[in-house]
């Protein structure tokens, strides 16, 4: 060891002595302006103006005023006219936003506007007295988003999608949602947008910074483990540290350390048990503590029950804000009961935010956007999402001597742009696939339209009217039953389209989880018997038939897909779908969008099936059926329970460790050209740290296209069990050229390698020889190189938080 010089360790002490009188000497003027300014506002804010803040002003809802003033405004006798005149002020600050906080002009506190926004702003597109239309651009689903591979468009979108949150007046936007898509069934998993934590936590880190880049803020949702809908107002999560550390939360811990959302909203339901907004370990001991979140926490809508531990647990706003949380929090604070020192604390970051938003900071809305612009960005990234999953004999892009096309399948014209509840959109139109064939010079047949336009017209006739405001706000997977297709009708086209396209549609939606059945996961046998008599038909006339799946999960596929000659998984694209689908086939656009979810044979196989949704717990003194509405949705709280016993073995994790067939794997998808691997390198086969992994990619086909390089690492065992492989970088081409060669290159970081020790709490990556490879996707492997760590290597304590009460019985054995 090298000696140190005396006189350097006196240096040294003295360098440290000097620096911590100079702080202590300056520790009275060390806040920032900004800070001296919020701790005035707070020091003149009486209790009650504290409590107002953090607690929202209520949704305006059309309901009987019984119901109306325990979820919107207090009785009029019972609240002072001030308040009741600000409230009615904020909320027409921008009509069908989802919450306002309360604004008191006189001590410079401005309120906050928050919309939702998932797939695009959502708000009112009229307004009573107002002649204008304010629509917001509906852009595609998350899950398509991701599927692009490419974070770069996803800052684009967000960009153009905080544009539209500045100009309509919005602070806000309550978006991304970046929950793990655990399960097929979720009924939110639309909304988010993969099964792996990297992907999902690069992607809102790029939505994010796109948003945030006009001055308008985020809330990153819902925070955590929110990945089913059924009973998600009471469901208890129960789940390993690890899993959590490296599944659930990586995510979200990427998009806060990368990209510092303004706000998170913690989510409905417990983990290992209490409520997320009720969790100090979730939000002070791993959001603040371990990652450095500098925002606010605000709860989703009606989530939690207790509002004195929503407080102390570092849940700083309440939404959408009842009257009755209000004098919860009061009588709290004056029965020593909350100390009055926690609300100066998240008043004080509720109001860090506030002055960054446009409205504090007096800029001009216009009420306008460039929503032209931001359609030609919607249809860019719906094309660039799109994952052709079969081609046989060239089947696509469509020879352009094609001009007659008929169209199967309800929503070939009843095309669905995006999932419901609050990830929906209310935009100016939605280009159906009958529409985007016309826009690109293609002759879809008017008859056969015309008969599906009259089968959809009766179709919706019979549709119950939903009973209320929340079944319509959160019916999500109602689809109409799919027009039977006889074979005389598949013969009569076939003989004159010259080549036929297949719309299989299904949707899904907030409130609700789908179904392992028919018209959901599963074809129903009428469409089955659909793509069977078109196939029929049109290959005995030598036609090509081409399926497009408008989706908002994944769906079965292996038993029906042999009978098509191109299958093209265009997701939920938002309001140029039609258009987009087109780019598509036409070959306007080479595809290069890779899967971000896997596609299982059967409902099955998934990792999950054991224990979703879970099941009922019963509970002393509790009866089943006893009525509870508790909360801003109304839905009742059963006691619930969810155990994942898959424990880190989710998606591709799981099919790859354990060899289960999948119909199309992570990272699957095909182009109408090819691309050839070469001169994988790595900076150093002794891991110390870091390295470098380069890789040449050139496209050997004839057309110019894209391609997604995915790097995978494969671990050794020595203490803690491990995938076969996870993806630890990616990255996605430039447009190349046939011939064209293009390298790109990885670090790769001890983090990247490392697993959550729940012994120790430490990110590890143990000693022994891993693996990189570089993959098409995480089964089609193009090179792989091998490096060592001599000795274990780790990236870092983190706080003991969210131990579960119990063992959990993990999927361990391979």
């Amino acid at each position: 060891m090298k000696r140190i010089q005396s006189s350097t360790i006196l240096l040294a002490c003295f360098s440290l002595v000097f620096a911590s009188m100079m702080i202590q000497c300056t520790s009275g003027d060390s806040k920032s302006p900004q800070d001296k300014k919020i701790k005035e506002i707070v020091s003149t804010m009486t209790l009650e103006e504290k409590v107002q803040y953090l607690v929202g002003t209520g949704m305006f809802i059309n309901l009987p005023d019984s119901i109306r003033r325990q979820f919107g405004r207090r009785d009029e006798a019972e609240e002072d006219t001030a308040y009741t005149n600000m409230v009615d002020r904020v909320r027409t600050y921008l009509p069908g936003a989802a919450g306002f906080m309360a604004e008191f002009p006189e001590k410079g506190v401005t309120s906050q506007v928050l919309a939702d926004g998932p797939a695009g702003l959502r708000i009112s597109p009229t307004r009573e007295g107002d002649e204008h239309t304010y629509y917001c651009t509906a852009f595609p689903i998350a899950t398509l988003l991701a599927s692009t591979w490419d974070t770069e468009l996803v800052y684009t979108v967000g960009e153009a999608m905080g544009n539209e949150v500045l100009e309509y007046g919005a602070d806000v936007i309550l978006g991304p949602g970046m929950n793990l898509q655990r399960d097929p069934l979720c009924g939110r998993n639309f909304e988010y947008y993969s099964e792996d934590p990297l992907v999902t936590g690069k992607m809102a880190a790029s939505m994010v910074k796109g948003v945030q880049s006009n001055n308008v803020g985020t809330s990153i949702k819902h925070f955590a483990v929110n990945n089913q809908e059924t009973n998600r107002m009471s469901v208890n999560v129960i789940v390993s540290e690890r899993a959590l550390r490296e599944i659930y939360l990586r995510g979200f811990e990427i998009a806060v350390t990368e990209a510092q959302p303004w706000t998170v909203m913690s989510s409905y339901n417990k983990v290992n048990g209490p409520y997320t907004s009720e969790s100090h370990d979730l939000l002070t001991k791993i959001l603040r503590d371990d990652w450095g979140f500098e925002g606010y926490v605000m709860t989703d809508w009606g989530g939690g029950s207790d509002v004195v531990a929503q407080m102390e647990a570092g849940n700083d706003v309440i939404m959408p804000g009842r009257p009755q949380q209000i004098r919860e929090i009061i009588t709290a604070v004056k029965d020593s009961m909350l100390d009055e020192s926690v609300l100066d604390r998240n008043v004080s970051r509720a109001l860090r935010v506030m002055m960054k938003t446009p409205r504090y900071n007096k800029y001009p809305f216009s009420g306008a956007s460039d929503l032209e612009a931001h359609a030609e960005i919607a249809r860019q990234a719906a094309a660039d999402g799109m994952v052709l999953l079969k081609n046989s004999e060239s089947a696509l892009p469509m020879d352009p001597a094609i001009k007659g096309v008929a169209c199967f399948g309800n929503t070939s014209y009843d095309i669905i742009s995006g999932g419901t509840g609050s990830g929906d959109v209310n935009e100016a139109y939605t280009i159906s696939l009958f529409e985007g064939l016309g826009n690109g010079g293609y002759t879809p047949d008017a008859e056969l339209a015309e008969v599906y336009n009259q089968y959809i017209e009766a179709e919706r006739e019979k549709l119950p009217k939903p009973r209320n405001m929340f079944e319509a706000f959160m019916r999500g997977n109602v689809l109409l039953p799919e027009m039977s297709v006889s074979n005389d009708l598949a013969q009569q086209l076939a003989e004159k389209a010259e080549i036929a396209l297949i719309t299989i549609g299904r949707n899904a939606g907030e409130g609700g989880d789908r179904q392992a059945v028919e018209g959901d996961f599963y074809l129903t046998p009428v469409e089955k018997k659909m793509i069977r008599n078109v196939s029929d038909a049109f290959h005995t006339n030598n036609k090509k038939v081409i399926v497009v799946m408008n989706i908002a999960g994944v769906i079965e596929t292996a038993s029906w897909r042999e009978f098509a000659d191109a299958v093209l998984c265009a997701w939920q694209p938002g309001q140029e779908a039609g258009n987009a689908i087109v780019d598509v086939l036409s070959g306007a656009v080479n595809p290069s969008g890779k899967l971000a979810i896997s596609f299982p044979m059967l409902y099955e196989d998934s990792p999950s099936v054991k224990n979703f949704p879970g099941q009922a717990v019963e509970m002393e003194g509790m009866e089943d059926d006893r009525p509870d509405q508790s909360g801003f949705s109304f839905m009742r709280r059963r006691p619930w329970e969810v155990v994942y016993e898959e424990d880190i073995y989710v998606g591709y994790r799981y099919y790859n460790t354990f060899d289960v067939p999948v119909a199309y794997e992570f990272g699957y998808g095909l182009s109408y050209t090819t691309f050839a691997y070469d001169n994988l390198e790595l900076s150093s086969t002794d891991f110390t740290g870091e390295l470098t992994v380069s890789i040449e990619v050139a496209n050997t086909g004839d057309v110019a296209g894209r391609e997604v390089v995915q790097v995978y690492a494969s671990a050794p065992e020595v203490k803690l069990n491990k995938p076969e492989e996870e993806l630890v970088a990616f990255g996605k081409t430039r447009l190349l050229e046939p011939g064209e060669t293009e390298t790109l290159s990885f670090i790769i970081t001890t983090r990247d390698l490392a697993s959550f020790d729940e012994a120790t709490s430490t990110w590890t990556a143990e000693a022994g020889t891993y693996t990189i490879k570089i993959g098409a996707s995480s089964k089609e492997i193009k090179a792989s190189y091998d490096f060592t760590l001599e000795e274990a290597l780790t990236a870092g304590m983190v706080s003991k938080a969210l131990v579960p009460e119990r063992e959990i019985n993990r999927l361990t054995e391979k």
